[in-house]
């Protein structure tokens, strides 16, 4: 190994990566991290300094919740000066929440932090997980002329396509391109080469030091119209105990019905303080609430856009707000602004 060589350090907290089959059940059981260095001895071929770490026990990503994303940003920060990148293995059930929660935990961040992960365990013979964790560590330590990283940005890298991580959703349980980002280009593309995008990449402030957030508040809900909802169900969520924020899907371009209930009981939670920010159930596109009359309704009743969010991204970043304690006011401007690349506002 050269002197100076590329430092990356692998948190492994669970997922079908690291997975094993049991022979006489068949379920695939979590294993350890050396079972990953077995099956991709590739590893040791590389010039970097790779060091890992483990949670113990391995996490189902199911499981996964904000104390989570805490461990992982504290692990980032306690090793961020003695590694170029980070490379975090995830199932993938969860693994956009998990992208979108740090990516505004890590404020300032100008290093590489890949989560990745595998539709197969790595043990089987076709799996997708050896590409996927070679990809990521070799993306993870890539850096310009000058030193600085190539990819300074939390992101998801799966089957081919590095993703910003707070635009990703997962889309496919059975196929191997398993994410998407629908509103935001890929950050690159992987072939024989990787294939960077610079101008759709983030450029942080060399001059900040990486700044840790540990805060949550949970107290929100993802509310999903369909034709036929109920009043009685909407009037009850929305007096929750305790609800701070709602995340309100909505159809097309941010349309929801006229009946005068819905808006009254909408009008009625913002002037409570609750916080309702408007996403569309299309996986592609923006809300637009000025285009269509009822989308005009949802703004006089106080429910603020969330333009191209995705789900994962709202339902974070509300939650990364809150546990802030932010004034109501600077909560509701700050979903209304592009604080990490997480939307596009024209």
């Amino acid at each position: 190994m050269r002197v100076n060589a590329p430092s990356v350090l692998l948190i492994y907290t669970g997922g079908t990566i690291g997975m094993i089959e049991n022979p006489e059940t068949g379920a695939l059981e979590n294993f350890n991290f050396d079972h990953l260095l077995k099956h991709v001895p590739e590893l040791k071929r590389f010039n970097y300094r790779i060091s890992s770490y483990q949670f113990n026990p391995p996490l189902d990503s199911s499981d996964m919740e904000p104390v989570y994303w805490a461990k992982l940003v504290k692990i980032i920060n306690y090793n961020y000066d003695d590694f170029d990148g980070f490379v975090i293995l995830h199932g993938t059930d969860t693994m956009a929440y998990t992208a979108s929660a740090l990516s505004f935990m890590l404020e300032n961040l100008s290093k590489p932090v890949i989560l990745t992960g595998s539709q197969l365990p790595i043990g089987t013979l076709r799996t997708d997980g050896k590409e996927n964790l070679i990809t990521s560590i070799e993306i993870a330590a890539a850096k310009h002329t000058d030193g600085t990283a190539i990819v300074p940005e939390v992101c998801i890298f799966f089957e081919n396509h590095l993703m910003r991580g707070n635009r990703t959703t997962k889309i496919n349980a059975e196929n191997f391109n398993a994410f998407r980002s629908f509103n935001y280009p890929p950050l690159a593309r992987v072939g024989i080469h990787i294939k960077y995008e610079p101008n759709l990449i983030r450029k942080p402030d060399p001059n900040k030091p990486l700044k840790p957030h540990y805060l949550f508040d949970t107290n929100v809900v993802i509310l999903t119209l369909f034709p036929g909802i109920q009043e009685e169900i909407v009037t009850s969520l929305l007096h929750v105990p305790g609800l701070k924020a709602v995340v309100l899907k909505t159809f097309g371009s941010g349309n929801a019905p006229q009946k005068e209930w819905f808006i009254r009981q909408l009008k009625e939670a913002t002037e409570r303080g609750i916080i309702i920010v408007n996403i569309t159930q299309c996986s592609s596109g923006a809300v637009e609430m000025e285009r269509y009359e009822t989308g005009m309704h949802l703004l006089e009743a106080g429910v603020i856009s969330g333009y191209d969010s995705t789900p994962e991204c709202a339902i974070t970043k509300l939650m990364f707000l809150l546990g802030h304690e932010l004034p109501n006011k600077e909560i509701r401007n700050k979903m209304d602004s592009c604080l990490i690349g997480e939307i596009t506002k024209s």
